[in-house]
């Protein structure tokens, strides 16, 4: 199938996706992986659905199934040829998140998060978009300010399977420590130095969870009461903070979080696992009727 990738189900139906990444959840355990994932799965309980990394999407694969719908996720290694194909061609969504319009992907950079237009890239994509999928009312604004289009939707919320909300609902009720969790990473903007300085100025005891396999990272991090992150981009969502906010834990932040600036931030624990138990079909319909 000219370097196309496994289907969810054989390609029988009427009706098909492709879904192009960067990469998937069997090659990086990133949030946004998950989330697509879990998408990925929705989809393929009805429609077929294929998966393709970007780099090896070709224009002979992309002419073959050029009347499919598209869902681009990460597309940072979708060649110059293959964007303008799709938007020409091909009935597509991105499914955004970060912020791929800038080079430097860091709106943080600059005042009230709009970027001069020198450094914005891959404009004409995403506004010939079916949709512009973002994760929070502060991603959507940002991303409206800085490419001044009107195809943008917030879909409030990330989708996780069933079986991870049922865990976090087990890891919300179980005792804490009067102490703070603080996530390790190594990339610099989601500033775990930070963290640890402010629990230290503060007096806080902390503890730091190291990258894990997921279910053993919800478990440490639902250790303690609280969640401190603060990030030096603008987080989209933050997967991590409302996986916190769903376990029953209190979260202290700045103001680069999409989550907390949504209404239904307000509630913690079995309420909002099942708030984001309803959101799994929204987002899917959502998705579906934007073609």
């Amino acid at each position: 199938m000219n370097g196309w990738l496994n289907w969810k189900i054989p390609p029988s139906r009427m009706s098909k996706y492709f879904f192009i990444a960067d990469f998937f959840v069997d090659q990086v355990l990133g949030g946004g992986e998950l989330n697509n994932e879990e998408l990925i799965d929705e989809l393929g309980e009805s429609d077929a659905i294929g998966k393709i990394n970007s780099p090896f999407v070709t224009l002979d694969s992309l002419q073959d199934h050029k009347d499919d719908r598209f869902i681009i996720s990460n597309f940072v290694n979708l060649s110059p040829q293959c964007k303008t194909f799709l938007q020409k061609e091909c009935e597509y969504i991105i499914y955004e998140h970060d912020h791929k319009y800038l080079r430097n992907r860091n709106p943080a950079m600059y005042k009230d998060y709009i970027a001069p237009k020198g450094v914005l890239i891959n404009v004409e994509f995403y506004k010939n978009a079916k949709a512009v999928f973002c994760q929070s009312a502060f991603h959507s604004n940002i991303v409206k300010k800085n490419l001044n289009i009107e195809n943008v939707v917030n879909l409030s919320g990330n989708l996780w399977s069933l079986k991870s909300l049922d865990k976090m609902l087990e890891f919300a009720s179980k005792e804490k420590r009067d102490a703070a969790s603080i996530m390790f990473s190594a990339t610099p903007h989601k500033n775990t130095e930070g963290a640890k300085l402010y629990c230290q100025s503060n007096n806080i005891e902390y503890h730091i969870i190291p990258p894990s396999p997921y279910e053993e990272f919800l478990d440490q991090l639902s250790d303690n009461k609280t969640f401190v992150f603060f990030p030096k981009t603008p987080e989209t969502l933050s997967r991590v903070i409302v996986e916190a906010r769903m376990m029953g834990m209190s979260i202290i932040t700045n103001g680069n979080v999409g989550a907390t600036q949504e209404e239904w931030f307000s509630l913690k624990g079995a309420p909002l696992i099942e708030y984001m138990r309803e959101k799994r079909a929204e987002i899917v319909k959502k998705i579906v009727e934007a073609y």
